[in-house]
């Protein structure tokens, strides 16, 4: 459901192509939320056909240039106000540290300091991707480089975590 508004949002803030938007969302929104070609581009035939985007310009060799119709933008307006429609959040991985009772201590530790070096390479990576940006003074700008700031402070507070838990497992002792 959220990459349709991914690309409903993305369209919202400025019509393109297909091609356009993969480019876009590379840059900015695979970050929040990931997908590939195949995926966003059948997620625009879904939105036309749903009669929430429309082709506004066909250009050279058929390249279809999107844009939102009224009834997409009060869809997506209509998403962002209200979280209800979320799905419960999932993570895998805390359900892993969860159960790492039924492990070996090393294997346990070895689980958290992989977890611990995920994080500390996710937090160099949005500190690149950070200061690789040329950040305007736009909407867009200002609330991409705040969804960035967020996965930025989160990354660190997962490599935080991991190394308190990993001290924590050294202290305890075996079990």
């Amino acid at each position: 459901m959220s990459l349709r508004f991914a690309a409903l949002g993305l369209l919202a803030q400025r019509p393109g192509s297909g091609y356009d938007l993969l480019k876009r969302f590379e840059n900015s929104m695979a970050n929040v939320w990931p997908a590939t070609q195949s995926q966003l581009y059948g997620e625009l035939n879904k939105l036309a056909d749903s009669g929430l985007i429309e082709v506004a310009e066909v250009g050279p060799r058929g390249r279809k240039e999107y844009r939102v119709t009224d009834s997409g933008r009060t869809e997506l307006v209509r998403w962002i106000a209200d979280a209800r429609d979320d799905p419960p959040s999932r993570r895998p991985d805390l359900l892993r540290v969860f159960l790492l009772g039924e492990l070996p201590a090393a294997d346990s530790r070895s689980y958290v300091r992989a977890f611990a070096q995920h994080a500390a390479d996710e937090l160099k990576r949005l500190e690149q991707l950070r200061d690789s940006i040329d950040w305007g003074n736009t909407d867009a700008d200002f609330y991409g480089r705040a969804a960035l700031e967020f996965g930025l402070r989160y990354a660190a507070m997962e490599e935080r975590w991991a190394r308190w838990l990993l001290t924590s497992i050294d202290h305890r002792g075996p079990g």
